[in-house]
């Protein structure tokens, strides 16, 4: 483990990227071999909205990653945070548990945390809608935010850091497996579902996620997480739907040519906000 927290210590930016584009490039050559849905979309033009606000997440998150490393060297320092406290109380304990722990509570705060509240807050809802209204969910769709949903995100990593007291080999390997994992759980692909079953008892599976990814009430406010799935079984929002039921998008924009144009989608966050019309599940 030493080796691999010395690589993502100093992971060169251009690595990062190949991460993102290489996972990118992997699951969208699944899709085409084992779709769950053949979508009658134009595969192309789709993806470019999507690369558009993965873009804008990328610049956001360059801009703004200096307060990530001035935090996690603060914590470091001054001894503060969940993992500052247990390399003071346990200095024997083994480095996979000290990063296992610190990743999954990166992922808590992070992901999980900031989706809920997201749904819970309507102004933080406004900008998460974006995502939300894209009915042909596939890799592509992962990165899928609002600038300002980006600029969100990245304040509750920025929490999680300063209350995890996570160094910078933690969080970049945080950030790494959380671009991989979230192409992974949105890809359009099929996996039989007893293996997606037992996958998801740890990380969070495609069929999992995509239940998350149902256009009504109350399957959209389940199946908050990204990268490890006990998160929404310990805060019982864990849910299960069978996949080839599913509705992508939301039912307060419906319209298609609205969720695929992206001067629309830019200006969602400012509408009038359109609370949910449907309170109970369809099925």
């Amino acid at each position: 483990m030493e080796p691999i927290l010395a690589y993502f210590e100093s992971i060169p930016s251009s690595h990062r990227s190949a991460i993102l584009v290489g996972g990118i490039a992997f699951f969208w050559l699944i899709e085409y071999l084992i779709p769950l849905f053949r979508f009658n979309y134009k595969k192309v033009q789709h993806a470019g909205i999507n690369i558009f606000f993965t873009l804008t997440t990328i610049v956001v998150n360059f801009v703004l990653a200096f307060l990530l490393f001035q935090a996690s060297e603060w914590t470091v320092a001054n001894k503060f945070g969940i993992l500052q406290w247990i390399d003071i109380q346990f200095p024997t304990l083994s480095v996979w548990w000290f990063v296992l722990i610190g990743v999954a509570a990166l992922d808590f705060f992070g992901a999980w945390l900031a989706h809920y509240v997201e749904h819970r807050i309507p102004v933080l809802w406004r900008f998460h809608l974006v995502h939300h209204t894209d009915t042909h969910v596939d890799t592509t769709t992962a990165n899928r935010h609002h600038p300002g949903e980006s600029v969100i995100r990245f304040v509750f990593t920025l929490l999680g850091v300063v209350l995890v007291g996570a160094p910078v080999a933690i969080i970049m390997l945080y950030q790494s497996l959380s671009v991989v994992l979230s192409q992974f759980n949105h890809a359009n692909i099929v996996i039989p579902k007893v293996l997606d079953k037992w996958i998801s008892y740890v990380i969070v599976s495609p069929n999992m996620h995509k239940v998350h990814h149902h256009y009504q009430l109350p399957y959209t406010d389940t199946n908050y997480g990204n990268i490890f799935s006990i998160w929404d079984r310990i805060f019982r929002t864990f849910a299960v739907k069978d996949p080839k039921t599913l509705v992508y998008g939301v039912d307060t924009y419906p319209a298609a040519a609205e969720n695929n144009n992206l001067k629309s989608l830019l200006k969602i966050p400012f509408n009038k906000y359109r609370p949910p019309t449907t309170l109970n599940a369809d099925e």
